[in-house]
């Protein structure tokens, strides 16, 4: 699944219409499309009540092709709610006038009578209101009519969950967005109406990504409208959705005649005295990322209280100072490096003044395998002017929201606000892969390829769980990985290991850094199996 702003999709439709399909086929294949989805996913029969809220644009006349299209497939009570009256020479109202559908114009309303009583009524909502091109603020006419929607569809919930017999709400699917969010800037109006399922066309949108307007969406479903997936506008977009088919593209292949040389060698150094586990969270997410090998470089008080808990990583111990890793380590670790294939550096390091001496020191040499740099190894990057010039090419950087915040001088807000934009221009000024962790992690290569990943839970917003996509990370670079596709398969990994292990737990609210560990092995499983 692609994805593209508003105008992308206007560029790819303006070009489809000039040389492969008109821009009323594209309405007809939408509607079309929507109504052979519709009727696969909700059971519709002659008694089933359909209620279209219809817009004035393109959307609407996306709704009433859809409408027209049940009609004939599937008979059905189908009622039409115009936000305003549609053009006396559209050929989709003229159809649906003719087909004897109930119609209703919110201008003729009267404080929303019909509308209260058609939602109080309806067994499925189709959203046909505003399509992509919508900006916020709404209108007041729009504003008040899907307020009073959502006030109905609220009422109407709250009476079926204190009587089950007074039936649910309506199942709502909304074309192409749902009404009232920006599909570019991911805002959501007040009024928003909140979809069970979205299907939309052609590519999914920026804005679907980003909250709160993702909180809309439901079910994501995509329809190209009969446009092919190599049409070169499509095709030549740079961001994707990483599903789980891509990802079992990516995974390293496993030959039977392998051997731990196969898998690469990986080198974390991570932990100090105040963050003893993120060592040992690194450390075995490498383990179980299929590395051949994995060595733990730390100071020795951890070695010391780790090792017996990670039975399978090497360890090198490192000078120490005021509890964290010194800037003598330097020298110890770079004559350890050669013939490991990634390095990973910051889970649980500090900020000791000796440690960023370290960390200079060692990013001076010219000499460093594939490197990821974590948590507080961008913290004290941070600190230094022009920090990114010290990197080597192809690094991985991991930030949360917080250190971009520190990265760029940015606002967490600010961040928040242009995520798309600000991972692509960062990932190429930096010259780095970067992956954007939150709620739809993002991953940029500095060329401009982006991917998202379609999951977001809460599972993995507690401490720990950065270190257990840092030490992934490593293993997955040491079997000979590019740097793109190690971080957006580890972050896949990493998120699919959230949801089972809330599942395996009972509640996300439970999970801690150590369940998600334990899942990475049903996430590999659930991906082989895609």
């Amino acid at each position: 699944m692609k994805v593209a702003s508003v105008s992308e999709i206007r560029q790819i439709e303006a070009s489809a219409d000039r040389s492969l399909l008109s821009y009323a086929q594209m309405m007809r294949n939408a509607g079309a499309e929507a109504s052979a989805f519709l009727r696969g996913r909700a059971s519709i029969s002659e008694a089933s009540r359909l209620l279209f809220l219809i817009g004035k644009g393109n959307n609407g006349g996306d709704g009433l092709v859809m409408a027209l299209e049940l009609a004939r497939a599937a008979p059905c009570q189908i009622s039409l709610y115009l936000l305003a009256p549609r053009d006396a020479d559209d050929p989709h109202f003229e159809a649906a006038a003719q087909a004897g559908f109930a119609i209703f114009t919110a201008t003729e309303d009267e404080s929303f009578r019909a509308l209260e009583r058609l939602l109080g009524e309806a067994d499925i909502l189709v959203d046909a209101l505003f399509g992509i091109g919508m900006r916020l603020p709404l209108r007041e006419d729009a504003a008040a009519l899907m307020r009073r929607a959502a006030i109905a569809l609220r009422s109407r919930a709250s009476r079926f969950a204190s009587d089950q017999s007074s039936g649910g709400p309506p199942f709502v699917l909304a074309l192409d967005c749902p009404s009232g969010v920006d599909c570019d800037a991911g805002q959501a109006a007040p009024e928003a109406i909140a979809a069970d399922a979205t299907i939309t066309f052609i590519a999914a949108k920026l804005g679907f990504y980003l909250f709160p307007a993702a909180a809309y969406l439901g079910e994501l479903v995509l329809t190209t409208i009969g446009i092919p997936a190599n049409f070169s506008p499509l095709h030549s977009l740079a961001s994707e959705v990483l599903d789980g088919s891509l990802a079992r593209a990516l995974l390293p292949a496993r030959p039977m005649n392998s051997h731990k040389g196969t898998f690469g060698k990986a080198m974390i150094v991570a932990g100090s005295a105040n963050y003893i586990g993120a060592a040992s969270l690194a450390g075995e997410a490498a383990c179980r990322s299929g590395a051949g090998l994995v060595t733990v470089a730390t100071i020795q008080g951890l070695v010391d209280s780790v090792a017996a808990h990670l039975r399978e990583a090497t360890w090198l111990p490192l000078p120490e100072d005021a509890g964290g890793i010194g800037q003598a380590a330097s020298d110890a670790l770079l004559a350890s490096l050669p013939g490991y294939r990634a390095l990973l550096i910051g889970c649980g390091l500090g900020t000791r003044p000796g440690t960023s001496l370290f960390l200079r020191r060692l990013l001076a040499s010219d000499q460093l395998p594939p490197l990821i740099l974590d948590a507080d190894a961008l913290n004290l990057l941070s600190k230094t002017p022009k920090w990114h010039e010290s990197l080597p090419a192809d690094a991985i950087i991991t930030p949360h929201i917080g250190e971009m915040a520190r990265l760029t001088g940015l606002s967490s807000q600010a961040i928040n606000a242009e995520r798309w934009d600000l991972a692509r221009r960062c990932a190429k000024a930096w010259n780095v892969v970067l992956l954007l962790k939150g709620a739809h992690t993002l991953i940029a290569a500095p060329d401009g390829r982006t991917s998202v990943i379609p999951i977001a839970t809460d599972a993995l917003a507690t401490a720990g769980t950065g270190d257990v996509l840092a030490g992934l990370l490593a293993g997955l670079r040491a079997q000979g990985m590019a740097a793109y596709d190690c971080a957006r398969l580890g972050a896949f990994i990493h998120a699919r290991a959230g949801q089972i292990a809330s599942d395996a737990v009972g509640s996300s609210r439970s999970v801690i850094a150590g369940d998600v560990l334990a899942s990475l092995g049903a996430a590999f499983r659930s991906i082989e199996a895609d």
